[in-house]
């Protein structure tokens, strides 16, 4: 095959690369610049998509003997990805800006331009399995990244390869050294590539602005502290409410929910976070589901964990989550992805998140 590589400057994407290389494939790689503002892409910031990684990339490519481009696809990016991330929080949900960027960015914008350009599909180093065009989670559970890829179409999976899912993360690291790639230890990126301090809050400040709000206890209904912006928290978050009252029982207390009508944050005790209804919007479905049927399954509510079995109810238009065992700190904006199969490994589909449900019972469908 001529593929693209997509090649981030990190360990995972150049041992992809390597592993084309070396299975005898045509293989360029591109590196994508996506930051807009000088500040994300400066030397020593944090997350990926930094002037290092572009240069690491390079190196790699050089290592590898391939042709090695830079693509860039800041405006698309930041009305995409940036943009939406910023809308999403105005609007009270938490978003998950990586999925959104492969969605729109990676198996989209990349995508289309490499088959326009010739090319039969795009690899990356995504940890996750494509078995006969099923998408599967990767053998490394705690690294898995199945869960950030179920969105996707059918068609952009089918032009996709995932080299790394029959391989851990401690084999991906000896692959790179043995083939003398400087990146073999270099460290993972967590952050948010586009906030380059790492700093969310402030990051959505900046943008948003400041709107003096309430903090509300929600089981007395009393002011127990202010805020600058309900857009600076998030469902399940603990540290940095700065509370002026302490709980009647001295416990800690969490943010329930948010409100950007009124620009009000109420808090309470951990059990009150705990859900086991919710409903989605339209999900994005890996294999035939009978609308208005329900079935069992496992649902991810994070791309790190937080796994619960469940029932779901399909519909054209949403789904229905029957959570068998309740969950803390879910979100609207979140991702709900269903998993199946012998060893529950299989991506079913995935929907984003709508509401959470405190009840106890199952949500009715409308």
């Amino acid at each position: 095959m001529n593929v693209i590589a997509a090649m981030s400057g990190g360990v995972d994407s150049a041992v992809a690369a390597a592993l084309m290389v070396e299975a005898g494939h045509q293989v360029t790689g591109i590196h994508l610049a996506l930051a807009s503002t000088p500040d994300a892409s400066r030397t020593g910031s944090r997350g990926c998509c930094t002037v290092e990684d572009a240069n690491d990339a390079r190196r790699v490519a050089d290592v590898l003997e391939i042709p090695f481009y830079i693509w860039n696809f800041a405006d698309r990016f930041r009305a995409e990805v940036v943009d939406e991330f910023v809308a999403e929080y105005a609007a009270g949900r938490t978003p998950n800006p990586c999925m959104r960027c492969n969605e729109q960015i990676k198996f989209s914008a990349v995508l289309d331009r490499a088959l326009a350009l010739g090319f039969d599909a795009v690899v990356t180093g995504h940890h996750a399995r494509l078995d006969a065009g099923v998408l599967r989670r990767s053998v490394d559970e705690g690294k898995d990244q199945s869960y950030v890829l179920a969105t996707l179409t059918e068609r952009q999976l089918g032009l996709a390869v995932f080299p790394l899912g029959e391989m851990t993360k401690d084999e991906v690291r000896r692959q790179a050294a043995r083939r003398g790639l400087r990146v073999a230890d270099k460290p993972d990126s967590h952050d948010i590539c586009f906030i380059a301090d790492g700093n969310t809050r402030g990051f959505l400040g900046r943008h948003l602005g400041t709107q003096t709000g309430d903090i509300v206890d929600d089981e007395t209904g009393t002011i127990v502290g202010r805020h600058d912006g309900a857009h600076g928290f998030t469902v399940g978050q603990r540290r940095g409410l700065s509370l002026g009252v302490p709980a009647a029982d001295g416990k800690p207390r969490y943010v329930l929910s948010l409100s950007v009508v009124d620009n009000t944050v109420r808090v309470g005790p951990g059990a009150a976070l705990e859900v086991e209804c919710l409903r989605t919007g339209p999900a994005v479905w890996h294999t035939d589901v009978a609308m208005g049927e329900s079935f069992d399954c496992i649902v991810q509510l994070r791309a790190h964990g937080m796994t619960s079995p469940a029932t779901i109810t399909a519909y054209e238009s949403h789904t229905q989550i029957a959570l068998h065992r309740g969950q803390r700190g879910i979100a609207a904006g979140q991702t709900a992805v269903f998993y199946g199969g012998p060893d529950a490994d299989v991506v079913l589909g995935g929907a984003r998140i709508e509401s959470a449900d405190r009840v106890s019972t199952k949500v009715a469908s409308r």
